[in-house]
């Protein structure tokens, strides 16, 4: 009997959908779809047009939607990353009954987090988000727009309350990165602890190395606290 490709296969994890918008923070996905794959996570990628032009605007990526090429993000592993078009509904991952681990739209523009709020699906993007909180999966929004306005927030609100966890990119600085991927990496291991991946990006809070950080401090170092 053939392999249902719906399913994982005996023994392996489900594969995770990451959908990538036209939000500034393109890094922000390529660092999880690179640890992703690192740590042996079968990837589902799908990304809007808009998407393409901030990646290469970002990073220097060009993204193609028509004929993708999975080295243009570096040496991930073989067949870890599957690329559906973002036009596709008759991708897996719109359907219920594709099972997955788990889907993060990162970065979330603010509309693309309005459509999801309000149940709208124009495009495989938000068809899989609305697949992944009516089946109560993990659905983690990542967005990076500042400010925000009332309706930002009203529908930071909706979706929070549908299901979905909204995970700003907005990285802690007590780990005291030094470089821009310490910065990714806060944000990439943040969204791995929901997906309930082990990981070693970051420095937590109350380890042995947090802890001798906050040592150095001086009194009256933060005095808004």
């Amino acid at each position: 009997m053939s392999h249902d490709p719906s399913l994982p296969a005996a023994g392996a994890q489900p594969g995770l959908v990451v959908a990538m918008t036209g939000a500034s923070g393109a890094p922000y996905a390529v660092g999880l779809l690179r640890t992703l794959s690192r740590l042996g996570r079968t990837i589902h990628l799908t990304a809007s047009p808009s998407a393409a032009q901030v990646l290469h605007q970002e990073t220097g990526l060009s993204l193609s939607l028509k004929r993708f090429d999975p080295l243009i993000f570096g040496d991930l592993a073989p067949g870890r990353l599957i690329y559906h078009h973002h036009a596709d509904f008759t991708a897996g991952i719109a359907s219920g009954s594709f099972l997955t681990g788990g889907m993060v739209v990162i970065p979330c523009s603010m509309s693309t987090l309005g459509a999801i709020a309000h149940g709208v699906t124009t495009n495989l993007i938000t068809r899989a988000a609305d697949v992944h909180l009516k089946e109560r999966r993990k659905l983690i929004l990542v967005p990076r727009e500042t400010p925000l306005s009332l309706i930002h927030l009203e529908n930071m609100v909706q979706v929070s309350r549908a299901g979905a966890v909204v995970l700003p990119a907005m990285p802690g600085w007590y780990h005291r990165p030094r470089r821009l991927d310490d910065l990714v990496d806060f944000i990439v291991g943040r969204i791995c602890d929901q997906l309930g991946i082990v990981n070693s990006l970051i420095t937590r809070w109350g380890s042995e190395e947090a802890g001798a950080e906050a040592a150095d401090d001086r009194p009256g170092e933060h005095p808004e606290a």
